[in-house]
């Protein structure tokens, strides 16, 4: 997804939680009829771990005769990560990779020094009515992993870890979970978990990541007696195990973060990097069309924005 601009997310009231340093309230914005909430980064806080980017897309339906159609565009400094709770997206990028991403997969494209990517509606849905949900997060890359060369991998939901028990289902995206890892390959120490609490279920979050949060996708959930909603992001202080109870309704979680970047991120658009000078760069690479061309889809791109 290509960073658009829109008014920076809002950090809530403090709350008696001792164990949480930042309540965020994401902003919508609208993309072409396609609602997107983001939470990260903000002004007051730019990563949990190596996350410096989270988007919370829809739920939408996409009529008949729309489309998700966003156009190529560049990236560096990065890996996103693509995770789906419904419909479908075509991936394609400058390496030659074409997939289409189903509800559980993780699509995780690692820039490096870069790459350009489009995501669009499939052609099996175009021209009728869809559904589109998911979360879209970007992890900025360690130093020494900056100028890696791109490169692209696609995990089916059947092959991620998923944990059940009484209640509490948990499918691991990213890192580790409760003894569980992913095997999606990531660069750094990092925490991505789909949690869903049946109602008054109770889950652990540890202390073992450096940095850690957890987004409300729907229900209430309680946290040493304070209650949260829907769509707030909610970050923890290091140290102290923490129990997540939900509500009456149940709750449906993301659990994410893992250790924090050892030097100061820049972000700009869709560039990621610990160098402003690598930002120009790229940024003058974009606009003098010296990036990869995406095969397949060679006729259209999103242009350098003005400023």
């Amino acid at each position: 997804m290509s960073f658009f601009p829109g008014p920076d997310p809002e950090v809530g009231d403090r709350f008696s939680c001792e164990a949480l340093s930042q309540l965020i309230i994401p902003r919508t914005s609208d993309i072409g009829g396609f609602e997107v909430r983001r939470a990260l980064p903000t002004a007051k806080r730019r990563l949990v771990g190596p996350f410096i980017f989270f988007d919370r897309m829809g739920p939408a339906l996409i009529r008949a005769g729309e489309a998700l159609d966003v156009k190529p565009h560049p990236h560096i400094g990065l890996s996103t990560v693509t995770y789906l709770f419904d419909g479908e997206i075509k991936h394609r990028d400058s390496l030659g990779t074409e997939m289409v991403i189903r509800p559980g997969d993780v699509n995780l494209m690692t820039a490096g020094r870069g790459i350009v990517h489009s995501e669009r509606s499939p052609e099996n849905l175009r021209g009728r009515p869809h559904s589109l949900s998911g979360l879209q997060t970007w992890l900025a890359l360690p130093d020494e992993k900056e100028e890696i060369d791109p490169v692209f991998s696609h995990t089916q939901c059947d092959a991620l870890p998923f944990l059940s028990d009484r209640g509490v289902d948990v499918r691991v995206v990213l890192g580790t979970y409760e003894g569980a890892t992913a095997p999606v390959p990531v660069f750094s120490d990092t925490l991505y978990a789909d949690l869903t609490l049946a109602p008054g279920k109770s889950a652990p979050l540890a202390a073992d990541w450096e940095e850690r949060a957890l987004y409300i996708l729907s229900g209430t959930l309680d946290v040493a007696g304070d209650v949260f909603q829907p769509n707030q992001l909610l970050v923890f202080r290091p140290g102290d195990a923490i129990t997540l109870k939900a509500g009456p309704e149940g709750c449906h979680v993301m659990l994410f973060g893992g250790a924090a970047m050892r030097s100061q991120r820049f972000i700009w658009w869709n560039f990621v990097s610990s160098s402003k000078e690598r930002i120009e760069q790229a940024k003058n690479e974009w606009r003098t069309g010296r990036f990869d061309i995406v095969p397949g889809d060679e006729e259209e791109f999103v242009p350098l924005p003005a400023g």
